[in-house]
């Protein structure tokens, strides 16, 4: 099935059971489906046509998941639009996506106009005006009533109210959703799903992850909500904007009443900290699924101390191809090879290895690059070096980026998306500094997301008495593999880039940091974390 059709057919299904939750509010299946046709019959009549676009602003909540299926049944394609991508970033996506309409929340709207923006950009934070955005496109708003709503903008509680009418069915292979990934401002790299590709990948991490009828799963994501509509789940969103990486002791209570919980390592870390911190009996979790960032042996052997009964599932995927493989927390514990195991290939999925790179394609790839159109993708080239045993995937690391530490292959790749998911922290890279034996002294870089304080403001000037640094020393045991721990953590204002990429020049850091390497009178032990 298409990933609308595997979700309307299961609001049929399981009708009586709740669907969605969010504060105190619930939908039944049966509600969500009728909502769902509802909301699209009143867009096609506002006037959405099969292949309009909508960039989307709305935060995860009952009307975000309503509105995204509804557009979906209308025909339209959602491109998500994240604003805070910087103005020149912003301007090149939606340039390239070229939306014919908005979705976006009555506050944004309001917090966007010309009097509040003031007010907020003396407080340091720099909104777009949202409707001049795209002056020409129509307007979807949900939420409350509230002052600075473009004109004439069609409100979702209004829509919500329209008498269903029987739609066409909607094209299995009609593009449905933009993904804007990595990319300059000048050729910014955006994915195009369809309703099959959802459907394949969606379907896939619904088995992966063992989601069943009535299963209660805490989440924010839609990548694994939807999926959990689909098995008759009941997903429950938890309170915009809460990060359980920034705030587990206010995420704590929604995820006690959970069986299920999908986090990225970061938040995990946050949270088993707070509860060791607490002293609390072991939780009731059924599930814990974790994504967004490698998973790595020392934080699933916290979590299953913690959450004995529980069940770890690990997904590995990329915005091409959601998910590529799916492993068991304790199969990976008992991996004994070098390398991440990321688990067995899902079936949607066709990997292979050319000169050491894993190369994926099948059923649950995206159709194409949107910048590279009318080109479609055949197949997708990762940059990750790695092995297949028995249709089970194991990560080497990045094919440029290794380092050497005794007898140990250190793959940054494996280390960087997770540092850089830790609460506080915009940007991270891992370097080798080498030592008179030709070892890597491995130093890390942090990037504070709010411009930090002392000598990481200035620019390119590592510091590693910044407080950011010293939090993610302390984080890093017990996350990272212990052959991996840094020998230096420094924050910095921002990394060294160079080419039109701009990506991470690693030269240029590891100069940087050399000297304060250096002029310790002792080097620090391998593995030892300074300061």
């Amino acid at each position: 099935m298409s990933m609308l059709e595997a979700v309307l057919a299961a609001t049929r299904e399981h009708a009586g059971r709740p669907a969605l939750s969010s504060g105190r509010q619930t939908l039944s299946f049966g509600d969500l489906g009728e909502r769902i046709e509802r909301v699209a019959t009143g867009l096609v009549d506002a006037g959405m046509r099969p292949g309009d676009r909508v960039a989307f602003s709305v935060r995860p909540s009952i009307d975000a998941v309503v509105l995204a299926l509804a557009i979906c049944r209308a025909g339209g394609q959602i491109a998500f639009v994240d604003l805070g991508a910087g103005p020149e970033l912003l301007a090149a996506r939606l340039a390239l996506a070229q939306p014919q309409w908005t979705a976006a929340e009555s506050l944004l709207h309001l917090v966007s106009s010309p009097g509040l923006r003031r007010v907020a950009r003396s407080r340091g934070i720099d909104l777009p005006a949202y409707a001049e955005l795209l002056p020409h496109a129509r307007h979807i708003v949900a939420g409350r009533s509230l002052p600075g709503s473009p004109r004439g903008a069609h409100r979702l509680d209004a829509l919500a109210r329209t008498r269903p009418r029987a739609l066409p069915a909607a094209d299995a292979d009609a593009d449905a959703l933009l993904i804007f990934t990595s990319g300059t401002t000048g050729e910014p790299k955006t994915v195009l799903h369809t309703l099959a590709s959802l459907g394949a990948g969606l379907a896939d991490i619904r088995a992966g992850l063992g989601l069943t009828p009535g299963l209660r799963l805490l989440t924010d994501q839609l990548m694994i909500g939807i999926p959990a509509l689909i098995a008759g789940s009941h997903w429950t969103l938890p309170p915009a904007g809460l990060d359980p990486g920034a705030s587990p002791e206010r995420y704590l209570p929604h995820l006690e009443r959970a069986e299920a919980v999908f986090a990225s390592p970061g938040g995990l870390d946050a949270i088993l900290r707070l509860l060791d911190e607490q002293g609390a009996a072991p939780g009731g979790l059924q599930l814990i699924a974790l994504g967004g960032a490698p998973v790595l042996p020392p934080l699933i052997e916290r979590a299953l101390a913690r959450f004995p009964q529980a069940r770890i599932r690990c997904v590995y995927g990329m915005s091409e191809i959601l998910p590529v493989a799916i492993a068991d927390g304790r199969e990976k514990l008992r991996a004994s090879s070098a390398g991440d195991l990321v688990g067995a290939v899902v079936p949607s999925v066709d990997a292979r290895i050319d000169d050491g790179e894993l190369v994926l394609s099948g059923p649950g790839l995206a159709r194409a690059y949107l910048h590279e159109l009318p080109d479609e993708l055949a197949e997708v080239r990762t940059g990750d070096l790695a092995r297949i045993d028995d249709g089970r995937l194991t990560l080497l690391g990045r094919k440029k980026d290794m380092l050497l530490r005794g007898t140990q292959n250190i793959y940054v790749g494996l280390y960087e998306p997770l540092i850089a998911s830790l609460p506080g922290v915009a940007d991270a890279a891992m370097v080798g500094v080498p030592d008179a034996i030709g070892d890597d002294r491995v130093v890390v870089a942090v990037v504070p997301a709010s411009g930090g304080t002392g000598g990481a403001r200035d620019g390119l000037v590592p510091d590693p008495a910044h407080p950011l640094a010293r939090r993610v020393a302390a984080a890093l045991p017990g996350l990272i593999d212990h052959g991996a721990l840094p020998d230096l953590v420094v924050a910095i204002g921002a990394l060294p880039r160079r080419g039109r990429m701009r990506k991470p020049d690693r030269a240029a850091l590891v100069a940087l940091v050399t000297p304060l390497l250096d002029a310790a009178s002792t080097p620090p032990g391998r593995g030892e974390l300074a300061p």
